[in-house]
């Protein structure tokens, strides 16, 4: 006997050792290791060798990692052509998507580019790939792709700052990775399985997950938090606004989770560096409307605030340009999304489930000339 579920909700549809999320309502582990403790002692280059290698690095495997990581930021002269031709107008996301699905073809899936070479690979080029677009479009330069800079979190804002960065605003943004790193079977990891499944290459995975990202209802949420906090110039105006908006009963984007029951355990992380950040850069305002909201809506609906909620004032105090939020998402994710197509391929099953029929009974053919006018 089958069960239907409407988007497969409390549906189990496979077997995964990388990531548990919401075990009796809270927490998120990878591979074990608990995201609290990861967030306080980690870096992300730590937890992205966790997720596609299996264990956490040694000291030696780490400065190995960082040092093939930092080698692999540059990009091929096709890749450079395609973003030089991609609008400056374009969304970010469609950068990504479209620069990954290139690479796939100017460096194929091969006995030379193996699968965790090709992860690594990815993780270590898509800030090259925006800060390429971004600088050559809205600068007229081209930004020389290897900054010095030991971390993913450092390489981004080096380029996107165009100096090396602030060292609270640099820690901030890596937590931040880890904190997305990884969230089990997703909507785009669950799309990047179901591509891997089909034995397709692994560039087309990653491309059909950064796709699937793209769509509002699953990525974007810390973009539209951010223009609705920016919104509110007091937090007079953010009660008023937030509880006339609750009255319309429009959507407030940042609240709520589809697996967590009483809170995102990634929010209260975030939150602390957004009140780190703020003080350090003197904010009166945008901090202080975010926790308003925050209060408003566990006062009015019982939603406490994910994880884009707060990473939104905190992405601003580091001076990130909105559009970039999402994006920066796929920074984090594609060591997780990395990670679920190497398992996948491991015990691989093509991903096929049934569907309820709901549409009309058998019916004969009629032919079209008895068909009427």
């Amino acid at each position: 006997m089958s069960t239907s579920s409407q988007g497969l909700e409390g549906i189990k549809a496979g077997e995964s050792a990388i990531c548990t999320v919401g075990l009796e309502g809270i927490g998120l582990n990878y591979r074990g290791y608990g995201i609290d403790e990861l967030a306080e002692h980690s870096t992300f280059e730590e937890v992205a060798y966790l997720l596609i290698h299996g264990a956490l690095p040694t000291r030696d495997e780490l400065a190995i990692y960082r040092r093939k990581l930092a080698g692999m930021r540059d990009l091929p002269g096709g890749v450079k052509i395609i973003l030089e031709q991609i609008p400056e107008d374009a969304h970010p996301m469609d950068v990504l998507r479209t620069a990954v699905s290139a690479l796939g073809t100017l460096e194929p899936e091969d006995e030379s580019h193996n699968e965790k070479d090709i992860a690594d690979r990815l993780i270590a080029c898509m800030p090259s790939i925006l800060m390429y677009w971004y600088h050559f479009h809205k600068n007229q330069t081209v930004p020389k792709l290897n900054t010095g800079e030991d971390s993913i979190a450092g390489h981004f804002l080096h380029l996107l700052h165009g100096q090396a960065p602030d060292e609270m605003m640099k820690r901030c943004l890596d937590v931040s990775l880890i904190l997305y790193a990884e969230h089990e079977f997703n909507a785009s990891t669950f799309a990047a399985r179901v591509t891997a499944a089909t034995l397709a290459d692994f560039h087309g995975a990653i491309t059909s997950a950064i796709a699937t990202l793209r769509g509002p209802l699953h990525g974007g949420a810390n973009e539209m938090a951010m223009e609705l906090i920016q919104e509110f110039s007091s937090v007079e105006d953010a009660e008023k606004g937030i509880r006339a908006l609750l009255a319309k009963k429009a959507k407030i984007m940042g609240f709520g989770h589809r697996v967590y029951t009483t809170c995102d355990p990634r929010s209260d992380i975030i939150k602390g560096w957004s009140n780190k950040l703020s003080y350090d850069k003197g904010d009166k305002v945008l901090f202080a409307v975010s926790e308003v909201i925050e209060k408003v809506m566990w006062d009015e609906k019982k939603l406490f605030p994910n994880l884009d909620f707060f990473s939104a004032s905190a992405y601003h105090f580091c001076a990130i340009p909105t559009p970039m939020f999402t994006p920066i998402f796929v920074f984090a994710r594609t060591a997780g999304w990395a990670a679920h197509v190497i398992e996948q391929r491991s015990n691989n099953r093509l991903i096929r489930p049934l569907s309820d029929y709901t549409g009309p009974a058998h019916r004969p053919y009629v032919p079209i000339e008895e068909r009427g006018q």
